[in-house]
């Protein structure tokens, strides 16, 4: 099954040109909130999307576009953005077999708590008539296949941090199995709201380096104290080969492998030593038919926590050794919960597709005891056969998914 498609939208770019400028630019979107007024919570950061940036983005009727809130919006034109990078159009019989398959942690749940702001303030005829239809589980994915008018299996979860790449790993596994010829597959996240930021920062979750805020998010780094949260989206088309080839796609990557564990430890820490992280990878690589000595780059999960970083070193190591180039992308666009894990995916079909490997910004120091080839910001000029990129998530969730050159 290869990648033929991507679409995102991200603080640091948009679509697939703009996506892969801004990780080559290296340069944080890393700001102080505007959304609202962060000053009653330790953490006053974000990667925001300029709002400027999303006028006319999605293509979508006024009536419609009005009817949509913030998540389910980000969901549909990284979808079409994906379709049109893939040159697809779907006629009847390809629309009836393609379906979405999307992952959110917090999916409307920010659209939800402004709607209970605006009930509070002028009663229930201040709310919004579309709430019902925007805050569940599968509004995204629905509203996705509405849009493309998509018949296929469409399928959302809310698997934290780690729900976008759940959410690829899942249409991979169904486009390997022969029951269609074509996904649309990733992750979107649209958690910028006060009660839903500040729930994180009451669990000190999050970077209090307000000074600082390109330099917040800082993966690996000795001084990281956090992650950053933003919002973005990304979608793939993932295409079974002999299909992409009977139309001449261009191909960005092969997906070949993917895996999946939990912690069973805690809702909020790792579990120490990483082992049912590093058991994500190995799951990963043996459905690939691949070895941990094929392995030529690891994106890294690396949200930039204390723990959480160290936790994922001690499993990257304990897969891979201390050979392997490894960085993570989060100090550029922040830690967009559930889409992240289908950024990086995007970001790590581009690295095989265009030959460069990200860096790791704002990595100046790692941690004494680190025992990987981490990359520094500016990055490395390689081809890399095998890539094997982590997602990890609240609730001890681990994935693991394999990219392959064709």
């Amino acid at each position: 099954m290869v990648i033929t498609g991507i679409g995102a939208l991200t603080p640091i770019g948009h679509g697939v040109d703009g996506l892969w400028a801004g990780v080559q630019r290296g340069q944080s979107a890393v700001r102080r909130l505007s959304r609202f007024d962060p000053s009653p919570f330790r953490s006053h950061l974000a990667a925001e999307i300029d709002e400027r940036s999303l006028d006319g983005v999605a293509q979508l009727a006024p009536r419609r576009a009005r009817r949509l809130d913030r998540f389910s919006t980000l969901a549909v034109a990284s979808a079409q953005q994906a379709l049109a990078d893939a040159g697809l159009r779907l006629d009847d019989e390809l629309a009836s077999q393609t379906g979405c398959y999307l992952g959110s942690a917090l999916g409307g749940v920010a659209f939800g708590e402004l709607q209970h702001q605006l009930y509070l303030d002028r009663g229930a005829h201040g709310v919004s008539p579309t709430l019902a239809l925007s805050v569940f589980g599968g509004a995204g994915s629905s509203n996705v296949a509405i849009e493309l008018g998509l018949h296929g299996p469409s399928l959302a979860n809310s698997n934290s941090c780690a729900a976008g790449a759940v959410a690829i790993g899942e249409a991979f596994r169904l486009v390997r199995a022969g029951q269609t010829p074509l996904l649309l597959a990733g992750g979107a996240e649209a958690p910028l709201a006060p009660l839903t930021f500040g729930s994180f920062a009451l669990v000190r979750a999050m970077s209090s380096a307000n000074a600082e805020p390109a330099r917040a998010s800082r993966p690996f780094d000795a001084a990281r104290d956090g992650f950053v949260m933003g919002e973005g989206a990304a979608m793939l088309v993932l295409e079974a080969l002999p299909h992409a080839h009977a139309r001449g796609a261009h191909i960005y990557a092969e997906v070949r492998g993917y895996g999946l564990t939990n912690d069973a430890y805690d809702m909020l820490a790792p579990r120490p030593g990483g082992a049912q992280a590093a058991r994500a990878m190995r799951l990963a690589l043996a459905d690939a038919g691949a070895s941990p000595a094929d392995v030529e780059y690891v994106n890294a999960h690396a949200s930039s926590t204390p723990l959480g970083d160290r936790t994922e070193a001690q499993a990257i190591y304990s897969v891979v050794g201390p050979r392997v180039p490894v960085s993570g992308t989060k100090g550029l666009y922040g830690h967009p919960l559930g889409a992240s894990g289908a950024i990086e995916t995007a970001i790590a079909a581009l690295a095989i597709c265009c030959g460069r490997l990200p860096g790791t910004a704002n990595l100046a120091c790692p941690d004494a005891d680190n025992p990987l080839n981490l990359l520094g910001p500016a990055g490395l000029q390689h081809s890399p056969r095998v890539v094997l990129n982590n997602a990890f998530g609240f609730g001890g969730i681990n994935a693991a998914l394999v990219l392959t050159a064709l």
